[in-house]
């Protein structure tokens, strides 16, 4: 009989959905699991702690952790995106919902694919990430990591928003829209899509803004170098928007903010199969070319 390949003990992370009973029954069973194995177990913050594992709160712990585990949807991997914080952590997603593009391997395949993951069978793949500066009077007041997108939007304001877009220090246009997105490629199949910008393979060298509603039709999503800092300032006395990062955090900017997004230096590391193909989960997950 052929002995199952014993693999060293690690530190992994658990982010979940918390509302879904699905998910929550999944951290049990997936932390147990893992326990069997010797694996030492970890609850990520702002979480109910799941049984027979630790808070992950401190940086020591933080860098013992080799991988972490998402039992969600893309909300809940986003979620888990900013407290890695650009470390070099890979994460694998499990949707356990319907449509997902981050969290794309099914609820049923957890513990086979958690297995091909351990033994190194799988595949870590680099995903670019968005640096996103806030300024004010010059100086920079916060900084942001994102691997989705930055909105910037008028949010509950009841006038559109105008916006001074620039590349380096290239005037590009001025905008007036209920706000802007600026994607990376990963991000390309979420918010940008929904409000008509392109897909973008994920391998590209590219960041894509598309305006939210525009005032004028002659507004279109742009594609841009990802090499390239683009920066955006409202127009118009005491005007205010929110600024807004993977959904996760929003703070409100106004007339005196500069904001500055480039590519980060810093990677997001997805675990993903040898055998991923993105034409595949496009047709799969939005039923891409379906004359149905």
């Amino acid at each position: 009989m052929a002995t199952r390949k014993r693999t060293p003990s690690v530190c992994i992370g658990i982010v979940y959905r918390e509302h879904t009973e699905k998910a929550i029954q999944a951290a049990i069973e997936v932390t147990n699991w893992l326990r069997e194995r010797k694996h030492s177990v970890y609850t990520l913050p702002d979480q109910k702690l799941v049984p027979n594992t630790k808070l992950l709160k401190t940086p020591q712990a933080w860098k013992k952790i080799s991988l972490i585990v998402v039992l969600g949807g893309d909300g809940t991997y986003l979620r888990a995106a900013s407290y890695i914080h650009g470390r070099k952590i890979p994460v694998i997603g499990f949707n356990m919902g319907s449509l997902g593009f981050l969290t794309n391997f099914s609820a049923d395949q957890v513990f086979p694919t958690l297995e091909k993951t351990l033994l190194g069978e799988m595949e870590l793949h680099p995903r670019i990430l968005l640096e996103a500066s806030i300024y004010k009077n010059q100086k920079k007041i916060k900084t942001f990591l994102a691997l989705n997108d930055i909105v910037i939007e008028r949010g509950s304001f009841s006038h559109l928003i105008n916006t001074a877009i620039y590349s380096e220090k290239f005037f590009v246009s001025q905008v007036k829209a209920d706000g802007l997105i600026i994607a990376t490629p990963t991000g390309s199949t979420a918010y940008n899509l929904a409000a008509g910008g392109p897909l973008i393979y994920p391998d590209s060298k590219a960041i894509v803004m598309t305006p939210i509603a525009p005032h004028s039709l002659n507004s279109r999503p742009i594609i841009f170098p990802e090499d390239r800092a683009m920066s955006f300032k409202l127009e118009g006395k005491e005007t205010r928007a929110h600024f807004i990062v993977d959904g996760q955090h929003k703070i409100e900017i106004s007339n005196e903010n500069e904001v500055v997004i480039e590519k980060s230096n810093q990677f997001h590391w997805v675990v993903r199969s040898p055998s991923h193909n993105f034409f595949h989960l496009l047709r799969e997950k939005l039923k891409f070319g379906d004359r149905t």
